[in-house]
């Protein structure tokens, strides 16, 4: 079983596979101590090295692709270290043993909304990619009148500083006065390209909420803060839209094993009302007295004791009275259960 290099190293998250092409032609990466060709294989216990640094890798064979979905509230920075110590969306994402998440496009400081990380750096790759026109949908408040004429210029395309930009489609969704709710799509994730379209019409974006991206769609259940996991049937659908062949699954135990992951990172919680109105909620509940950010503590460290503190209270579920009935019988001292031990009294030898 064995891979070639540039792929297993564009899956890792370390660049796009003709960046990697480059890397290794370079001569910066190495294979069991020699200067790897490009279009070598690699093999499981081979050692890889990039600039001298060992790098962790699996055959695709091996892996089961991941994505998930993270809801980005306002004020956390899309990067994994930031010198300002600013929270990052990283640090909400669970661990992965011998591999790392990789961002699926950003969302800006302001902004919020959907984010996709996947375990699987081509998928991230070709979904970001422009050629694949991948749809980005967002609903935007904007504060100014956009008139008929605005409206067809943006869908016509304006120019930007790094080229011309455009919305795939633009419709009004409601809002107030002079703050006004539209849902846009676009195909390219350009830095602030949404914000900087409506400036380019002397409008200005209050808020911005990415609603989709491709296939997928913000669950209304998920709170701010929050991710949860695709089902494979939604990952090969996602893949297949960027011609990537859907993988094979781990069997039971990796389906055992993720379910346990879930239930003890942070899960799907019930929400009423809107994005918005959720994203208002989680913002007041995280807030201390005096208005710091409170440091919520992972889920499985407030349960904790698992099966010992089970034993000790009781298991809670729903038994029938007939159950309920032959447990309470079970559970009573040895001396007070009528058995024909008792009865008939022990032998003597």
């Amino acid at each position: 079983m064995s891979e070639k290099l540039q792929k297993v190293l564009a899956r890792i998250g370390l660049g796009s596979r003709r960046y990697m092409e480059e890397v290794i032609a370079a001569g910066r990466v190495s294979v069991n101590g020699q200067i790897a060709q490009v279009g070598e294989r690699i093999e499981p216990g081979d050692e890889l090295r990039i600039d001298g640094r060992k790098v962790q890798f699996q055959i695709e064979d091996e892996i089961r692709r991941r994505v998930l979905i993270y809801y980005k509230p306002e004020g956390e920075i899309c990067s994994r270290n930031d010198p300002e110590n600013r929270p990052t969306v990283f640090e909400h994402l669970p661990t992965l043993a011998n591999d790392r998440w990789v961002m699926v496009g950003r969302l800006d400081i302001n902004s919020t909304g959907l984010l996709l990380f996947t375990n699987d750096g081509e998928l991230a790759n070709r979904l970001m990619h422009p050629s694949n026109e991948v749809e980005r949908e967002y609903a935007v408040r904007v504060m100014g009148e956009v008139t008929p004429k605005i409206r067809q210029t943006m869908l016509n395309g304006v120019e930007l500083d790094d080229g011309p930009a455009k919305f795939e489609s633009f419709t009004e969704i409601g809002g107030d006065g002079i703050n006004r709710w539209y849902q846009v799509v676009v195909k390219e994730g350009r830095n602030r390209e949404v914000r900087r379209i409506f400036e380019s019409q002397g409008l200005k974006v209050s808020r911005l909420l990415r609603t989709r991206y491709g296939t997928v769609i913000l669950p209304r259940e998920l709170r701010t803060g929050r991710w949860t996991e695709l089902d494979k049937t939604d990952i090969d659908n996602l893949s297949k839209m960027v011609d990537l062949k859907p993988r094979q699954g781990t069997g039971l135990f990796g389906m055992a094993k993720r379910r346990t992951e879930r239930m003890q990172e942070k899960p799907l919680a019930a929400r009423r009302g809107g994005y918005l109105r959720q994203q208002r909620r989680d913002s007041e509940q995280n807030q201390d007295v005096d208005g710091s950010r409170r440091e919520q503590r992972p889920r499985y460290e407030q349960n904790r004791g698992g099966f010992q503190q089970q034993a000790q209270t009781g298991y809670q579920g729903n038994y029938s009275s007939e159950q309920q009935t032959n447990t309470n019988e079970r559970e009573k001292p040895f001396v007070q259960r009528k058995s024909s031990v008792l009865k008939k009294g022990f032998k003597k030898y």
